[in-house]
Order: structure tokens, then sequence, then C-alpha cells
């Protein structure tokens, strides 16, 4: 398990995987990079894959705006590219997904594709009118306001059930800490996930590798939004819908998750 610095920052990463391909894999907020394992286990035989932990997550560096710099995504993409020797596949989840979206639009020479599973790019629907927008907000109104009052605990609580973690009271104590430390990092990700700070909404439709979208059928009606608004805009973007699935499918569901991402690098068969 490699520990140095990428993209300026203390980064832990691991490698599996017995191909020759490389794919870069992001996860996602309050996880680390053994939420891949699962699916990674599935595509060892044919591809080299590089996962690390995001800042002030796992075993990477403690974020606290180092050196002034307030820009969390942008330090997470600059870790990503640090970590690609060339050109590389992007696997991104949630936040992750912005970001592996975010180095495939300003770095686009280090992405042979990309894949997205629910990207919380919030801000692609920003202005449309729907009901699982308003209830998103509502629902993430209820986090940041129990960490205005100083109650991180109750914030985590309300973020992990809001994702399909399960009841809070049955998660293992060990998650539960690791969640409440770190819960107060979304409101360093809120300008790029939510405002589009980066600007990355007006180029999507420049890019020109192959994309692929995935999302579940039970995840929280906003991420349906966002995969929609994202497929139409980038040209030639694959949707997939993994049936029985939440936000955290690639936990949950690795299988269909591990044979979707095979079949969009035409490599298998896999597992299920």
């Amino acid at each position: 398990m490699p520990v140095g610095q990428r993209g300026g920052f203390p980064t832990h990463w691991t490698v599996r995987g017995e191909g020759d391909r490389e794919v870069l894999f992001i996860h996602c907020s309050l996880a680390h990079q053994g939420a891949w394992k699962a699916v990674q286990e599935r595509l060892a035989p044919w591809l080299r894959m590089t996962a690390f932990d995001i800042p002030g997550h796992g075993r990477s560096g403690d974020w606290d705006g180092q050196g002034g710099q307030d820009d969390y995504q942008g330090v997470t993409v600059a870790m990503a590219a640090d970590l690609i020797d060339g050109q590389a596949d992007l696997v991104g989840h949630s936040f992750g997904a912005t970001a592996a979206l975010r180095l495939a639009i300003e770095q686009p020479k280090k992405v042979r594709s990309l894949t997205m599973i629910e990207p919380v790019f919030f801000a692609i629907v920003r202005g449309l009118a729907a009901p699982g927008i308003e209830e998103h907000h509502r629902k993430y109104r209820a986090v940041m306001a129990a960490l205005d009052r100083g109650e991180p605990a109750l914030a985590a609580r309300h973020f992990l059930e809001n994702w399909g973690l399960g009841a809070w009271r049955e998660l293992p104590e060990t998650q539960r800490s690791y969640a409440t430390a770190r819960i107060g990092q979304l409101r360093d990700i809120e300008p790029e996930i939510y405002r589009d700070r980066a600007g990355l909404t007006g180029t999507l439709g420049g890019l020109d590798m192959p994309v692929l979208i995935l999302d579940g059928s039970r995840s929280p009606a906003i991420m349906s939004l966002v995969c929609t608004e994202l497929e139409h805009r980038i040209p030639g973007a694959v949707r997939h819908r993994i049936d029985g699935a939440g936000h955290m499918l690639p936990i949950t569901h690795p299988g269909p998750a591990a044979a979707r991402i095979a079949e969009f690098l035409q490599i298998g068969p896999i597992r299920e």
C-alpha cells in the first residue's frame, strides 16, 4: 500500500489486478479506497487498478485547506492526475465521479474512458422544477442545520440514512465514528457540486472519450435527474440502470456494477 505525495498532497493508494490496462478508481465521500474492493476483485484478471484515498479519508493526509487551498475537488483531481502514468480509464462514484468528470474535462489526454456511478453533480439540475430536487434539498438542509448546531453525529446520521447506508443504530460504531469525523467536509465540496465553481457544465459537449453513466433504480430521485441531464449533454454517453440498487451500488451490487464496467471496457466475462 504505497504512500507518497500526489498532486502535492499526502496520498495513500492501492494497486490491484493482473492485467496491463490501467484503471483509476475514485471513491465517494465518507468512504475510502477499500470501497472498490468487491468490484475490483471481479475485474482483476483483465485490469491493473489503482484506487486512492481522497483528502481527509482513509490513510491519506488530513484535510484542512492546506496552503490556503480551498478547492477540495481540485486537490482530489490533482491527486488523481498524478497517479496516472500516461493514460487510464477513470471510474468514479458519487463525489468521486464529479472529480473524475473534472479530470476528463481539464486533462482529456490522460483519460481513455470515463465511468461515472451516480455523480452528485447537483449543479446540472439547478433551476429544474422536479419533486426529487426539492426533497433532496430539504434533506441536505437538515444535514447542514445539524452541523450549524454543532451536532456532527446527527448530521452524519441524516446523511448516511438519506443515501441508503441503512439505519444509523445498525451501523458499526467504527463507521459511525468515521462518518462523524468527516461530515464537515461536505462544506468543502459544496461550491463545486452545487454551484459548479469549476465551470464544468458548459464544457460537457466537448467530451470526446467514451462515457458510461451508471445509476440505481432505488436511488434518490435527484440522482436519476442528474444522470439524465449528463446523458443528454455528453455526446455518445451510455447509460445503464442497475435494478434494485441504491446510491451505494458499488458496495451493495458489485457484481452488476463490475459487469457493466466490463462490457463498457470490452473485457470479461465477469462474475455477477
